[in-house]
Formats: C-alpha cells, structure tokens, sequence
C-alpha cells in the first residue's frame, strides 16, 4: 500500500512535503596549474531526485598581489556545476563569481536526476607559480551547494514508513 503523505506535494512548487535539505561547503587552496578542486559536493540517495536552488562562491587573491583584478574576475580559472561527472547547463563554465559567499544569491531550480552527484568545481587553466601570473593567482577558493532531496516512487516503488 503506498504512503498518502508520500504522494502530497506543494501547491505552489510541486516538490514533495517530505522532501529535505541538503548543504555542503568548504573552503581550501586554491588548484594548481592543471588541477580542479571540488568545492562543494552532495550525492543524493538512489531512489532520490531533487533540486538544487542555491550555489555560492568564495576566491581570495594571494597575498602581496599588488594591481590584481577584483575579486570577482577570476581569469585563468574555470568555476562549473556538475552533475553526475557532466557540466550543467547553464553552469558549463563561467571565469568569475557569479554569486558570492556571504551575501544572498540568485535562487535557480536546477534539476538533479535521481541518484546524482552534484558538484560546484573550479579548474585552474592557465595561472602558474611564474610572478608573471601574480596578479591573477587565488590563494584560497570555496564553494556551497544547497537544494532539496525527496524520495521519487518512479525509481524505487513505495514509500515505507
């Protein structure tokens, strides 16, 4: 017999009554030439689809970088959403911070497919240890995902209590 409560949804946004919340971050060294960090990471249970609603990011320069760029830009390095090891759409790649930490960003509703792993990365592509790049280099960088998670009976059959 299935669960009534598990088949209530929202009025206004559809999403299942049950359905929790998900909130990952950290912050750390920013990557070296060639190499990504994950920044913030979650991974929804099989049987589980959801929605990721905010993303926020964080980059300091290093110190001592005299005339570096703003905060914001952060040329040479590559932020991205994925999903399941894939870029998101329209998160494919962006050289700067599009919603910085600490201050409210821009609610989006990005679809997670069922059983997903859902990743904020940034890439350093061209910034080395050279002083030629001093202006450009992060000393450190992070990143937080939060969203929503509810069991989907498609995947998995009924809920049990």
């Amino acid at each position: 017999m299935i669960e009534s409560s598990a088949l209530q949804v929202c009025d206004i946004c559809g999403i299942p009554v049950d359905a929790g919340f998900f909130d990952a971050s950290t912050i750390q060294d920013a990557p070296a030439l060639g190499q990504h960090a994950v920044l913030a990471s979650y991974e929804l249970h099989r049987n589980y689809c959801g929605v990721l609603h905010y993303f926020a990011q964080l980059a300091e320069r290093a110190p001592g970088t005299s005339g570096a760029a703003s905060p914001l830009e952060t040329p040479g390095y590559r932020w991205e959403i994925r999903c399941g090891g894939n870029a998101r759409s329209p998160y494919t790649g962006f050289e700067h911070i599009v919603n910085p930490w600490g201050l409210s960003g821009f609610p989006i509703h990005l679809r997670l497919e069922e059983g997903c792993t859902v990743d904020l990365i940034v890439r350093n592509l061209h910034v080395s240890a050279d002083p030629k790049d001093d202006a450009l280099r992060l000393a450190r960088v992070g990143g937080r995902l939060l969203g929503r998670y509810w069991y989907n009976a498609v995947y998995g059959g009924a809920s049990r209590s």
